[in-house]
């Protein structure tokens, strides 16, 4: 799989495991709430409970880093999809981003997303004097990938480095942000919309084995809940063995095809111009026609820019649904 490709998901690995050498357990109950004994895992309901948001201009975030400005911040530069994310369910828009996934149709869709200033520079390399040329009070972007930009940001304006490792996590960043922004009804409701339906998929989880796969060629990775937020989904929705293997390790057809997957989901990432799905790439390969989701016509191409690289509430909500209708 291209370098590029590994590093979008790799930030995910090292965020949760690092999580748990710091001993920071979640739960699926109300953010901010003591972690249940049971832990985050397939066998814990989801509660639908939410605790009320207070407004303010000083938050520390559950990986312990603390932001303070001045005033609610009205110009919100985003450097990755869980910003513009957070933003869309708060009925806010960023000032400008580097993500695609406004354009979703669940979110501005195109026409409105085209009006958005893109950072040049890209994913990985933002440039620091595009981002300052928009003047904003708050800058927010990956710690492991956009935390270098920290210094030459220091001064002009604030920095939020989040680095989300589950839904819980992301659940909090967006509290987060609304109380930042004064939004703290919006945030309330977003978050009780996405506990709800994803504790109304827990509900009705289904007994077929799912899998989600991801690359730009026919070497893929395999999305676990370890090491990707939207695959923490689903050990609650599925049966879903996959297990991380570190930040490298990988899973062949062959293991595949023993675990008899019902109903595939494919990420196409691409770097540049687009050329043509992961799917009919990995079909050159004599196994994958003998997964039974194959066979069956079960596997599903997937918006990336939301399933891959959204992370946040709305992004979530958009894979329960698609992921509930392709479970039936």
């Amino acid at each position: 799989m291209p370098r590029t490709a590994l590093r979008v998901r790799r930030w995910a690995a090292i965020a949760v495991l690092g999580g748990l050498l710091a001993g920071c357990g979640t739960d699926d109950g109300p953010a901010g709430a003591p972690a249940a004994a049971s832990g985050a895992g397939a066998g814990s309901r989801t509660s639908t409970e939410v605790r009320p948001i207070e407004a303010a201009t000083r938050i520390t975030d559950a990986k312990g880093v603390t932001v303070s400005l001045p005033k609610s911040p009205e110009k919100i530069v985003c450097l990755v999809a869980l910003c513009d994310d957070m933003l869309v369910e708060l009925g806010l828009t960023p000032t400008a981003t580097n993500s695609q996934v406004l354009a979703h149709p669940r979110f501005l869709g195109k026409e409105e997303a085209a009006k958005i200033p893109v950072v040049p520079g890209g994913f990985l390399s933002p440039e620091v004097e595009a981002i300052l040329s928009h003047q904003p009070d708050l800058v927010i972007g990956l710690e492991d990938t956009h935390g270098k930009l920290a210094p030459a940001l220091k001064g002009a304006t604030t920095f939020w480095p989040v680095q989300p490792g589950s839904w819980q996590d992301s659940v909090g960043y967006l509290r987060d942000l609304a109380a930042l922004t004064g939004r703290t009804e919006e945030g309330e409701k977003a978050e009780k919309t996405f506990r709800t339906a994803l504790a109304g998929a827990e509900r009705e989880k289904s007994g077929k084995t799912s899998l989600i796969v991801f690359g730009s060629d026919e070497n893929f990775g395999v999305a676990t809940p370890e090491t990707d937020v939207a695959a923490g989904l689903f050990p609650k929705i599925s049966h879903y063995p996959w297990k991380s293997r570190g930040v490298d390790g990988a899973y062949s057809l062959e293991e595949i095809l023993a675990r008899d997957v019902d109903v595939l989901f494919v990420e196409t990432l691409s770097f540049g111009a687009p050329d043509g799905k992961l799917s009919d790439k990995l079909a050159g390969n004599p196994l994958w026609s003998r997964i039974p989701a194959v066979k069956n016509g079960k596997v599903h191409e997937v918006d990336s820019e939301v399933w891959a690289k959204g992370r946040g509430t709305r992004s979530l909500g958009v894979v329960l649904d698609e992921a509930t209708a392709a479970l039936r």
